[in-house]
């Protein structure tokens, strides 16, 4: 994890339509001195880097796949917020009223991967999103 060798993507369902197709934001993260459950992007905070591609678009949210430069707590969380898309279903950081309520945040870490220690060799794990998550993605591309 040091040597920052690791390699995670996530995909997640943000509120809004994000107009750009890729896009990196680089904001640090610290604790938010307003409410100490939660980060946010603050001055003196530990450097965070997130990038992020659309993979889809639907009226009022877009689907992206986001890739860690650093690991912050909550970075990805933090990040969509301060760029004015919170994650769908996330109740700390998004908006009270979401798809589909109490189901969770739809945020999925899809692929982890890293270089193994003793072979070098690049070992890589990916699941696919939640049945959830999947189901909601249908009824969005059915209003689209």
């Amino acid at each position: 994890l040091k040597a920052k060798t690791n390699k995670r993507r996530y995909i997640a369902l943000v509120h809004g339509e994000v107009p750009n197709e890729k896009g990196t934001i680089e904001a640090p993260i610290g604790r938010n001195p307003k409410e100490r459950k939660k980060q946010a992007v603050v001055a003196g905070g530990k450097a965070a880097k997130t990038r992020f591609t659309v993979l889809e678009r639907f009226p009022g949210y877009t689907l992206l796949a986001l890739e860690l430069e650093t690991g912050r707590t909550h970075q990805i969380r933090v990040h969509m917020a301060y760029i004015g898309f919170p994650i769908a279903g996330d109740p700390l950081y998004g908006p009270s009223k979401t798809l589909i309520p109490n189901l969770g945040q739809f945020l999925h870490a899809e692929t982890l991967g890293f270089e193994h220690p003793t072979t070098g060799e690049l070992m890589e794990f990916q699941v696919d999103v939640p049945d959830i998550f999947a189901q909601q993605l249908e009824k969005l591309r059915a209003l689209s």
